[in-house]
């Protein structure tokens, strides 16, 4: 594919009529830049109606080895010809889904409680493909309530480590945890397609060692609901235990 061609597709995604204006708060991040630790994150501003960072994290350098100017002033262009050229067809697709997903069904006031997470890989300064896990939280929409201005956080990982490209939806509920309401795995099934979105917020919490009880109460659900779901979950996967399940994804949690 392209880079033209991307640039088309990605742009019928995220489609909009209005000229984005970036928020007094955004200024306060990158403030706080400066005294962020090094490590394997870094973040950016995205502009998705022109296809640029309107700020990209010091990070980025020490988690990439690239040139942050470059990286910066050449925009998602640059960074769509670093992806990996089997990883970009299954990617748009992500993005189309997760777009109709919350134009369909996220209502207009719960558009901005939203964080999205998807997965590809990417080519570093030593020309080497990476894992790159990217999460997504829009700040500002366009007049027909389409995210078009959003603060995107970079994980970087091992290329050793084999993952599935996958992507999620979660948003901010009333209890302030955020509950998966979308998920798909674009390549091979980890998960059965049979697990529930509750579910998936079940073993996320119990990958992070959650006990039933603590679950219950970040869900606002009974306890007993939640040994019924764990009780499920081993029954669809066929797992003979929680650490069996908690071992298989501890290094895929982004995938849950």
């Amino acid at each position: 594919m392209t880079n033209s061609s991307i640039k088309e597709a990605y742009k019928e995604i995220f489609k909009s009529h209005d000229n984005p204006s970036l928020e007094k708060h955004i200024e306060k991040i990158i403030e706080l830049d400066s005294y962020l630790p090094y490590s394997s994150t870094f973040f950016c501003i995205t502009n998705t109606q022109e296809l640029s960072f309107e700020y990209v994290s010091k990070n980025m350098t020490a988690c990439l080895g690239l040139d942050k100017k470059e990286f910066q002033s050449k925009g998602m262009r640059y960074l769509w010809s670093r992806m990996h050229p089997e990883d970009l067809d299954v990617w748009l697709k992500a993005l189309n889904e997760l777009m109709d997903f919350t134009l369909k069904e996220i209502t207009v006031e719960d558009r901005d409680k939203m964080s999205y997470t998807w997965n590809y890989r990417l080519k570093n300064g030593n020309e080497e493909y990476v894992n790159i896990i990217q999460n997504t939280t829009p700040l500002e929409f366009d007049s027909d309530d389409k995210p078009i201005i959003g603060l995107a956080h970079y994980t970087v990982l091992s290329p050793n480590i084999e993952m599935q490209i996958c992507a999620s939806a979660k948003l901010l509920n009333t209890n302030n945890e955020y509950e998966t309401v979308y998920f798909n795995n674009f390549s091979q099934k980890l998960l059965s397609s049979g697990i529930s979105n509750r579910e998936r917020d079940v073993i996320r919490l119990l990958v992070l060692n959650y006990s039933s009880k603590e679950i219950a109460e970040k869900l606002g659900i009974a306890v007993n609901t939640v040994d019924t779901h764990r009780r499920n979950i081993l029954k669809k996967l066929s797992i003979s235990s929680t650490g069996e399940l908690i071992g298989m994804l501890k290094i895929n949690k982004n995938l849950i």
